[in-house]
């Protein structure tokens, strides 16, 4: 029986035709990665192979590494294996992996959004035999409002806390949502940024995605000396100490969380955003059902219910264990 194109180890999803893992959380030789959020792109890693585009996140995170960059499409051969990387959609320079061998093509999505934010680079389905699939919001509940009316909201309530004297505080991821809500959003008044969230900015900025000004909140920054300003920190600034002195504020999360009322009373957050840079619902189903794979492994999520469901559907549905999950956020400190 010839070996399958990918296994599932300790160590993260394997490669035994390339001798290489695809986003592994524990140290191995070879590691290719989808992405630069945290809990794909882990330290510790011999060598790494991520797209030119999430490359500079990557070392801005993990400092001094052996890696490589790939262009999106371009095809490149690792022992037995023939590798491509191909737009996510979840952030800049997200990659689905594409691995071939011996004729049989699995495809990694890491994570994804089907949804374009006209900031990251759109995803793009990619025919395989097996995919495997993440499903985070894979229930039926999850199902997103368009953007453009969820950046009106947030502009409204933006527009209403200036005129009442008060700073607005946005709780986002510092890479990839605060980028999408500073490309998303209209120009109503200063913004400011969490040291966390301004330092991924910029690293966004000098590739040549288009992002406006922003201003870094330093211990100067109050809402005297800018009225009426946004403010885009990581969610553990939230009630912060470095929040304080931005008051009078009001504060909202913005996350695809929000969508569950009992996960915004529990943060104690009156105003919560529905945004996410997962799939929802139909984003899953409509991803899984244009790649014309058969087989699917769903992944960091509501995995049993939504392999339940591949299977009412006539796909052959397993379930992958991995370390991965939601946005993590470890950078984050507060002190700045």
């Amino acid at each position: 029986m010839a070996q399958p194109v990918l296994t599932f180890t300790d160590r993260g999803i394997y490669c035994p035709a390339g001798d290489f893992h695809i986003d592994p959380w524990r140290p191995v030789p070879r590691a290719l990665i989808t992405h630069g959020h945290s809990d794909h792109a882990r330290w510790g890693m011999g060598s790494y192979l991520a797209t030119d585009k999430a490359l500079p996140v990557i070392r801005k995170r993990l400092g001094p590494i052996t890696a490589d960059a790939i262009p999106y499409g371009q095809t490149r051969q690792i022992g037995s294996a023939t590798v491509s990387f191909h737009p996510a959609g979840h952030v800049p320079g997200s990659a689905q992996i594409k691995v071939t061998v011996a004729g049989e093509t699995w495809v990694v999505s890491g994570d994804y959004k089907t949804e374009p934010d006209g900031l990251a680079e759109p995803f793009d389905p990619v025919p395989c035999h097996a995919f495997i699939s993440e499903c985070t919001f894979g229930l039926p509940i999850f199902r997103w409002e368009p953007q453009p009316r969820v950046m009106d909201q947030i502009a409204r309530w933006w527009s209403a806390n200036a005129a009442a004297g008060k700073t607005s505080i946005l709780g986002a991821y510092s890479f990839g949502k605060a980028q999408r809500l500073l490309a998303g959003l209209p120009a109503i008044g200063p913004i400011l940024t969490h040291g966390a969230v301004e330092e991924m900015t910029q690293t966004l900025r000098d590739q040549g995605y288009p992002l406006p000004p922003t201003i870094r909140a330093t211990p100067d920054i109050t809402a005297k000396t800018h009225p009426g300003a946004l403010a885009i920190a990581p969610p553990s600034a939230l009630g912060s100490a470095w929040s304080a002195r931005l008051g009078p504020a009001e504060e909202a999360f913005v996350s695809g969380w929000m969508a569950v009322r009992g996960i915004r009373r529990r943060r104690a957050l009156g105003t919560g955003f529905v945004l996410s840079d997962h799939a929802d619902w139909p984003g899953l189903n409509d991803a899984i059902k244009a790649t014309g794979a058969h087989r699917v492994f769903v992944t960091h999520g509501y995995t049993a219910p939504f392999r339940h469901w591949l299977e009412t559907k006539g796909y052959d549905a397993g379930i992958v264990e991995t370390r991965f999950g939601d946005e993590s956020e470890p950078e984050t400190a507060v002190t700045e």
